[in-house]
């Protein structure tokens, strides 16, 4: 191994880098654990993970997993941040002292190009051979210390999600000083010329000019007009003349001579079986039943009907806990706050606000649960492909359902998901579908509707309803996903080129540490965001202070600031059964979807009338009446709630998300307006077709 690098920081900065699916980010949180903050890279809505850890001799490290590329000729949103930190672009990241090269064992042919990338970076590198224990299942032979030797790197056999060779690899991250790559993969002698003369004439800092000039010679022109002024261009394009009268071509030979490198060093360092002795992996008998045509359909709505199912059941008793602990506190506060303004906004309007919201956690935890038990155990990527010929009859392809199907946890990184999709208009099309999809904040207006609908109803019948809304949502993306492909955003329907990465056990302690991160992020939107709107909202409710005293509250309701709002827009919603609190809750919640629930929960305990007949929200909803003494929510009316926010675009957060990806307001506001005319018409023909056909 080469000479050594001192560290100039006290902290060492350690990169994690590799393809998709390769283990990065268990192995990420194996050495963090709970100390790790997740956040956007400035600029762009790329995840940012920095975490701490400790080396072998328990001094600090920072980590941070960079997103998962196939190489550093960059294709998506993703892997140019990857490809920007590592070569120091990026004012807000320091570019790292270390890159730990995470790579997947049984399938170190497709892994090893991006190393040999990394091996040009003139940074340590650690080899972190991933999943040992599945490539030895799959018969693979791993001589780790000839590998070693043939890169001139440390290497590390791994078994991340069991926590197998962390300590090796702190040990290896822990060196002083810290060894250079002394091999490199090979390079054409006149490529490796140019490269050399190109690095004098670039700008860049000394230690990254080689890698740079080298990238650029391999860039065709439009991404090369992409990272370069013109002038650098120019003399790219000059040198690449060269190379092709040489006889070589600067785009394919490097890469065709790589490929020819690690197909020697997989043929030394990890022989497979022979094909006669080949047997049929666990991943293979799978998918023969998780992909078919059939079976496959039934697999994955059998799964997403236990999620619903947990969602109902398994919530129950946290969420009566959490209830009973919310009017624990409003009676204490009743008691410590004389009776006025003061002791109506903690009680009515923060903790009924906020509360109304939180009661809503353990379920949204149960969702995340199983979205991580999809994500990790590999049945996300089966997902798409069993969606992909559904989803190129709307001219798109299965790799635009894994963004889709992330937004049934939030549609924010389910947008940001749609960097890895390489075709603009394709990505734009899935940008606007994506709130479609049902998210965790319509989970609590979806709950409070059916219990509404069903007080006394069986699971079964619960489940489905919970199941049919989410499938409205899906079908109503996959609709107008159809309908922009052949009107504004015209394209020839994309092939499916996707990687099945092997079926694997999920780990456990990942998926809660996922859940704990969500749980914080919805706590600390409901003590942020919610709380101020809860706050605001209350005081549109109490204000103006009627003249006389004596008038009854729900009186004083409608003339407040809110009620007024509520019945300005109350003709616009009549048609569809709505009254003016009603209004009231789909305004606040233009903010927040879940606002709905707070702001409902503030009206009815603000109506002291009803708040001292019973006990609950629900049941004072239940009971609520227009003033021909006809019930307000009435089954259509519940139904017809449901469907309007399966459709509209209500969640600020989203529409901010969507300006950014696309750096223009034109599609976030033609976003929010198809969306909201979609809502409007969808709960219309509910209430008026359940109506022809005699329901009320």
């Amino acid at each position: 191994m080469g000479s050594p690098v001192e560290t100039a920081d006290a902290v060492r900065r350690v990169a994690i880098a590799g393809n998709p699916n390769c283990g990065k980010t268990t192995l990420f949180n194996a050495l963090t654990g709970m100390r790790q903050k997740t956040g956007n890279y400035p600029g762009v809505t790329v995840e940012r993970k920095i975490g701490r850890f400790f080396g072998s001799h328990g001094e600090p490290m920072l980590l941070l997993d960079l997103p998962g590329s196939y190489s550093l000729q960059v294709r998506s949103l993703d892997e140019a941040v990857s490809r920007d930190v590592l070569l120091g672009r990026r004012n807000d990241t320091p570019r790292p002292d270390v890159i730990v090269a995470v790579v997947d064992a049984s399938n170190l042919e497709r892994n090893l190009y991006l190393v040999a990338q990394l091996l040009d970076l003139q940074l340590p590198v650690v080899l972190a051979l991933n999943m040992v224990d599945m490539a030895e299942e799959a018969g693979i032979h791993l001589d780790v210390k000839g590998l070693e030797e043939a890169l001139g790197i440390p290497v590390v056999p791994m078994v991340a999600s069991k926590g197998v060779g962390l300590v090796e690899l702190r040990q290896a991250l822990s060196r002083q000083p810290l060894p250079m790559p002394d091999r490199k993969a090979p390079i054409p002698e006149a490529m490796e010329r140019e490269a050399q003369a190109l690095a004098q004439e670039l700008k860049s800092a000394p230690e990254v000019a080689y890698s740079e000039a080298l990238l650029l010679l391999t860039q065709h022109e439009q991404s090369l007009r992409e990272q370069a002024d013109a002038a650098t261009v120019q003399k790219v394009q000059a040198a690449q003349e060269r190379l092709r009268q040489q006889g070589i071509d600067p785009l394919s030979a490097l890469v065709e001579l790589r490929y020819e490198w690690i197909a020697d060093l997989c043929a030394r360092y990890a022989r497979k079986p022979d094909d006669a002795a080949y047997q049929l992996t666990l991943s293979d008998r799978l998918d023969a039943y998780l992909t078919h045509r059939v079976w496959g359909w039934l697999a994955f709505v059998g799964a997403m009907a236990l999620m619903f199912f947990s969602i109902f059941t398994l919530a129950e008793y946290p969420m009566e806990w959490i209830e009973a602990g919310q009017e624990w506190v409003g009676e204490l506060a009743k008691t410590w706050i004389p009776e006025g303004d003061l002791q109506s906004l903690v009680v009515d309007g923060i903790i009924a606000g906020v509360g109304g919201v939180l009661v809503f956690l353990p379920q949204i935890l149960i969702l995340f649960f199983f979205l991580g038990l999809l994500e990790d155990s590999g049945y996300m990527a089966r997902a798409a492909f069993l969606m992909d010929r559904l989803m190129s009859s709307v001219g798109l392809h299965g790799k635009s359902f894994i963004p889709m199907l992330s937004s049934y946890a939030c549609a924010i990184p389910g947008i940001m998901a749609t960097r890895t999709i390489e075709n603009p208009k394709d990505r734009l099309v899935t940008i606007l579908v994506a709130p479609l999809m049902s998210c965790s904040a319509r989970l609590p207006v979806y709950v409070l509707m059916i219990a509404l609908l069903l007080p006394q109803g069986a699971w079964w019948a619960k489940t489905g309803i919970m199941l049919s809304m989410y499938a409205l949502g899906t079908a109503t993306a996959f609709l107008m996903a159809w309908l922009f492909k052949r009107t504004l955003l015209k394209g020839e329907t994309p092939m499916l080129l996707l990687e099945l990465p092997p079926y694997r056990m999920p780990s456990i302690r990942n998926i809660l540490i996922r859940m704990v991160e969500r749980a914080g992020i919805f706590v600390k939107r409901a003590g942020t965001v919610i709380l101020a709107l809860s706050v605001i909202l209350w005081a549109l409710l109490t204000y103006p202070k009627p003249a006389d005293p004596e008038i009854p509250r729900g009186e004083a309701l409608a003339q407040s600031y809110a009620g007024k709002m509520g019945h300005a827009i109350e003709p616009f919603i009549k048609p569809l059964g709505y009254d003016w609190k009603i209004g009231v809750g789909l305004i606040g919640s233009f903010a927040a979807r879940e606002l709905f629930v707070s702001t409902m929960g503030m009206i009815y305990n603000l109506d002291d009338e009803h708040a001292e007949e019973v006990d609950s929200v629900k049941e004072v909803m239940a009971k609520e009446t227009h003033p021909d003494g006809s019930p307000v929510y009435t089954p259509l009316v519940c139904i017809g709630l449901m469907v309007f926010y399966v459709l509209a675009m209500q969640c600020i957060s989203t529409v901010a998300v969507v300006r950014r990806e696309t750096n223009s307001w034109k599609w976030p506001l033609f976003q929010i307006a198809y969306m909201t005319a979609l809502a409007w018409i969808g709960a219309f023909l509910v209430v008026h077709i359940g109506r022809l056909f005699g329901f009320s």
